[in-house]
């Protein structure tokens, strides 16, 4: 789960990660008050959206003003009323752009060095991976294809945690003196602890900044977690903001669907994620372009899989629909029930392919040729990867 700045820097005050004074705001007046209340010279106000490059970003209603802008006091109420209600374009957000509804009001600082700080799991070592660079305030995708020597990695040991060396070595790397590496260790070291106790998958700071006075002090931060984890985190729970989401994905979150909204014209519904990037391969190769990732999960009921036909029939891109599923716990019989009645119940018009593999694969496929229903089937990947070329041929 995504969750804005602001929200990031409540965690890293609360595990003791320097970070300047701000606060959110929701009005222009809110906002004014805030630039007041700080009390700084200069102050940074700043769109709350879920994608990065707000800075570079652009308003489509305010071509001339970024994501965000440093300004006097007396200037913000003006720059608020503009952001807010407006459509930030990004890199991230795609040409369609994210509407603003809040503003974050952050206190200036006097920077003197940048730097990129980030964390999370590295699956191949197992080990939760911190990863620093000189190139702060530009996108570490960008400097890692560029230049992935300025990259510097350091996995910690689950059974021992982060240890002072480690944020020493990173310090040196990055050519840091003797007093400000030493506080540059101690921002790795809660860094970690804020990362492991809050059950992040992600926590990016991007910049650090290391100030005229030699503090270091996270400027931005980026910060996801880990939905399964949530069960334990009430708190973090609420940071979930449905604004940042599409009505689909709010609706899956209700329905308890792994849903995530893309770009495409073709629907795909499976049970595993593994098999979800596997079937979203597929479309590809088809011709055709995933307009989601939707996850059942294994022990789906017929009930689940009308809401996720429901989902993928709402979306007006989805022109064809491509039904993937391996039958383990969740039978092939009772999925193509579940398809059927689904189908019926929601009277679909587009074309639906179907893959089944698995317990009771061959009652599953009978189900589905005695239904009446215009039903593509497919056997394996392939077949449904031409089922789906085919489909789409006939809806272009």
């Amino acid at each position: 789960m995504k969750i804005h700045e602001y929200q990031a820097k409540e965690i890293l005050r609360r595990y003791g990660v320097p970070t300047l004074n701000g606060k959110v705001a929701f009005t222009a007046d809110e906002a004014d008050a805030a630039a007041k209340e700080l009390g700084t010279p200069v102050v940074v106000v700043k769109s709350m959206i879920h994608a990065g490059g707000r800075g570079k970003g652009r308003f489509k209603e305010h071509p001339d003003l970024g994501g965000v802008k440093v300004v006097k006091p007396g200037e913000v109420k003006e720059i608020a009323r503009k952001m807010l209600g407006s459509t930030l374009v990004t890199i991230q957000t795609g040409a369609e752009g994210k509407k603003v509804g809040k503003v974050y009001i952050d206190s200036g600082c006097d920077i003197a060095r940048e730097l990129y700080l980030g964390m999370t799991l590295d699956r191949n070592s197992s080990r939760v991976t911190i990863m620093a660079s000189t190139e702060g305030g530009v996108e570490i995708e960008k400097v890692a294809h560029d230049t992935p020597e300025k990259i510097h990695k350091v996995a910690i040991d689950p059974a021992v945690g982060f240890q002072a060396y480690q944020g020493r070595q990173l310090a040196f790397a990055l050519g840091l003196d003797k007093e400000v590496g030493n506080k540059f260790a101690f921002f790795c070291k809660a860094l970690y602890e804020a990362y492991v106790g809050t059950d992040a998958t992600l926590a990016e700071i991007n910049p650090v900044v290391i100030t005229k006075a030699g503090d270091v002090i996270a400027l931005d931060a980026k910060w996801n977690l880990d939905e399964n984890a949530l069960f334990r985190h009430k708190d973090l729970a609420a940071y979930r903001d449905p604004d940042e989401e599409s009505p689909n994905e709010q609706k899956a979150n209700e329905y308890g669907i792994n849903y995530v909204e893309l770009e495409g014209n073709v629907g795909c519904m499976v049970n595993g994620a593994g098999l979800a990037m596997a079937t979203m391969d597929v479309i590809k190769m088809s011709g055709g372009s995933p307009a989601n990732f939707l996850d059942v999960g294994g022990g789906a009921n017929e009930d689940q899989i009308t809401k996720s036909f429901s989902l993928l029939a709402a979306d007006p891109a989805v022109k064809a629909i491509l039904v993937n599923i391996f039958g383990g716990i969740m039978k092939c019989d009772i999925i193509a029930n579940g398809v059927v009645a689904a189908t019926k119940k929601l009277d679909l018009k587009i074309p639906l392919v179907v893959r089944l593999e698995g317990t009771n694969v061959e009652l599953g496929k009978k189900i589905l040729a005695e239904s009446g229903l215009k039903i593509t089937p497919a056997d394996g990947i392939g077949g449904a990867a031409a089922a789906i070329k085919k489909v789409l041929g006939g809806v272009a």
